[in-house]
């Protein structure tokens, strides 16, 4: 018979009995240190992170729970034996599961056969607190350090006077803390085998001293206290508040524990990480002579990383911030925090800083969409205004230094991108749920997403089309794709190139796909050995034919070439492969017999196809004729649009391109025109006709496989071996 479900209230003060126990302090070093180090070695993979992943593991908003229910009475620091160590652990486990069981229920209440279609289990506010508490890491601990001091260094001169030391020292110490921790984990672990069972503990792992810290950093002692002191409960204050799973826990705002003067507990980094990010804005509005100045200064935050991030990968040139939208008659109409210009695309980048409120994680349903309006949908309203008014000669664009920006070509695609400074609890969950948008042709739906994802996004994709490939594809599949946090789509498209077919009406992204991204990040953010690229589309297309044309492409950002940049990101690794070693060939063929030489292939995605030519001919020869070919060719092959290129032979390099984007319909002329036209050719028809020539590859030419490598020290070497 199945048991009745216990009331939330009623396991969670079990659990804050539980984690009063003599000891318990013991087991929480355990559970944390099991489920967060990672073991690896010589260069760290992708494989020994899995267990981070794991339905098993205690994620950190369970493991904040226990530590705030442990300092809610004084710590009994007493090792128990360790059989009670276990049940201590045991039952923690079975515990949080029920809870997370009990909180699960509520998205699945009232659900019956009869509403099975219209069912919505988010549509009320009780429902979202699961993906709110249980929701993913939306950005990485070295993030929240990192940026810490760009986040307030206009604020330095007040944390030196109220606090007694700088961004930068905060900065300096959380980071030391993390590395002493690290180093005792190790040495820790390598002493075990030589204590008796009876005295294992994991508490010294968790364990550091100011002074360590300050001989890892170099800064006078007093500063590393003011920094520690700062994030550790004040002496003799308690967690009281926190007696139930929605209030406020202290210990986000002080994850440190004080044991001695100078001796501290902490049993997560990323606690401390946070902290540093978020703690000094609410230190900062106490002071209410500087409340207005710290609003300020997290606005502009936000805005201005935005904009350094998208310089970092479209240049200076084509990011233009706090630009105004005005009327022909002067009159101020919109406010645009961020706009980027690229070919016929544009970027408009609207920048909040309200985060989520404590009474949003308690479920309450109209706080949640309040925060939701002003943090998300007062953003999107904003940008849309002004997308809408881009490229209309009506309306005026003046920068920050009242510089007139010139929108010189007619806009394809304006993207809006909607970006909070915070960690914003289940934000693409609450996005599809909440946020009214207005999508066009040129303007898809909105692209919701944190300063951690922008950092992580411009990280990997350092290229313009590669960027734009895929702000692209990730609105236009808008309502298709579903994860904890955008990181894991990142994670997959990096992995796999993210392309939806049209048959898929939805797409669920589990977070270890994100193990790849998370790997590559430690790696290039961390000094941790290992692989700085996912396998994937990074490492396995750049060396192609096509993967070279992209490149050509971005150094000249023509509307036609920007298109089919967009439909090259999209195919798939085997397709790229074939028709990368086809224009190879055709060139080949060119260069050995000096005549014209072309291709034509359908391509299946969309109802597009591609036209090559391969020829030395004058640009105002080749120009038409590969135009009129492409026409013909769309029209014989019924295509919405078709794309065409004009190859140079001697180096096969991108020397035009052109794109046709048109409704079939039929035409007596083009019957006409083309009734004698032969069927497109296909790819492996030509590369075998390449392979049984069995021409002789010179050592010294670009191998076959397009591996980018020499054909000596590629498959001939391998034939070799």
């Amino acid at each position: 018979m199945k048991s009745e479900m216990r009331p939330e209230q009623t396991i969670f003060e079990d659990l804050a009995k539980l984690c009063s126990s003599a000891g318990y302090v013991h087991a929480i070093a355990y559970l944390c240190f099991r489920d967060n180090m990672i073991a690896y070695s010589g260069e760290m993979k992708s494989e020994d992170m899995q267990h981070l992943f794991s339905s098993t593991r205690l994620i950190r908003t369970e493991t904040s729970t226990l530590t705030g229910l442990l300092i809610k009475s004084d710590i009994d620091y007493t090792l128990q034996s360790p059989s009670v160590m276990q049940q201590y652990i045991d039952k923690t486990e079975s515990l949080l599961e029920e809870i997370h069981k009990s909180i699960s229920a509520l998205m699945w209440r009232g659900f019956g056969p009869k509403e099975v279609k219209n069912f919505d289990p988010f549509d009320n506010g009780a429902a979202l607190r699961e993906p709110i508490f249980y929701g993913g890491e939306s950005a990485y601990s070295f993030q929240y350090r990192d940026l810490s001091p760009r986040k307030y260094s206009k604020d330095d001169e007040w944390l030196k006077v109220n606090k007694g030391f700088s961004i930068q020292a905060a900065r300096d110490v959380v980071r030391a803390v993390g590395r002493v921790l690290d180093e005792k984990a190790v040495s820790v672990m390598e002493e075990l085998p030589d204590i008796p069972p009876d005295q294992w503990t994991l508490l010294p792992t968790r364990t550091f001293t100011a002074l360590e810290i300050s001989e890892h950093t170099h800064l006078e002692l007093v500063t590393v206290n003011n920094v520690l002191s700062a994030f550790t409960l004040p002496d003799g204050e308690r967690n009281d508040q926190f007696s139930a799973l929605s209030n406020f826990n202290v210990v986000n705002a002080f994850p440190l524990i004080r044991v001695a003067e100078d001796t501290y507990v902490l049993f997560h980094i990323y606690s401390l990480a946070e902290a540093l990010y978020e703690s000094p804005f609410y230190w900062m509005g106490a002071d209410d002579a500087y409340v207005n100045t710290a609003m300020l200064h997290r606005g502009l935050f936000t805005e201005e990383f935005a904009a350094e991030r998208l310089a970092f990968v479209f240049g200076k040139d084509r990011v233009h911030k706090n630009v105004d939208v005005f009327e022909s008659k002067g009159k101020k109409v919109g406010e645009i925090d961020v706009l980027v210009l690229f070919g016929n695309r544009a970027i408009v980048v609207q920048a909040k800083s309200k985060r989520l409120t404590l009474e949003s994680r308690k479920g309450n349903d109209g706080q949640i969409r309040d925060d939701f309006k002003k943090s998300v949908q007062d953003s999107y309203d904003q940008a849309c205004r002004c997308a809408k008014l881009l490229g209309d000669a009506k309306y005026i664009l003046k920068d920050r230094h009242s510089d007139e920006v010139d929108i010189r070509v007619s806009l394809k695609d304006v993207y809006i991108l909607c970006v909070v400074s915070d960690h914003y609890p289940a934000l693409s969950f609450q996005a599809r749920q909440f946020l009214r948008f207005e999508a066009t042709k040129a303007i898809p739906p909105p692209f919701v997403l944190d300063v951690f994802t922008l950092d992580a996004m411009t990280e990997m994709l350092r290229s313009p089309m590669q960027l734009l490939s895929y702000v692209d594809r990730r609105t236009k599949y808008y309502g298709k794709l579903m994860a904890s946090h955008e990181l894991t789509i990142l994670s997959y498209h990096l992995k796999r190139n993210l392309w939806l077919s049209e048959e898929y009406d939805m797409i669920t992204l589990e977070d270890d796909i994100s193990s790849d991204l998370d790997l590559a990040m430690l790696v290039r953010r961390e000094g941790i050995p290992g692989e700085s690229t996912p396998d994937g589309i990074l490492t396995r297309l750049g060396s192609t034919t096509l993967g070279r044309f992209v490149t050509e492409i971005e150094t000249r950002p023509d509307p036609a070439t920007i298109d089919l940049g967009y439909m090259l990101l999209t195919l798939s690794e085997k397709t790229v492969i074939e028709v990368s070693n086809a224009i190879d060939e055709l060139a080949r063929r060119a260069r050995a017999d000096g005549t014209n030489h072309d291709l034509t292939i359908g391509l299946g995605r969309g109802g597009t196809g591609l036209t090559v030519h391969c020829n030395n001919n004058p640009i105002k020869v080749a120009g038409p004729a590969l135009e009129n070919h492409c026409h013909a060719r769309k029209y014989t092959e019924h295509a919405q649009s078709w794309f065409g290129v004009c190859v140079l032979p001697s180096q096969t390099s991108l020397r035009f391109g052109l794109n046709l984007d048109y409704d079939w319909e039929r035409s007596d002329e083009m019957d006409a025109l083309t009734q004698n036209m032969a069927k497109s050719g296909k790819l492996r028809d030509l590369l075998k006709t390449s392979e049984a020539k069995k021409r002789k590859i010179g050592q010294n030419e670009r191998c076959p496989c397009c591996s980018g490598r020499k054909y000596k020290k590629c498959c001939l070497l391998k034939r070799g071996n």
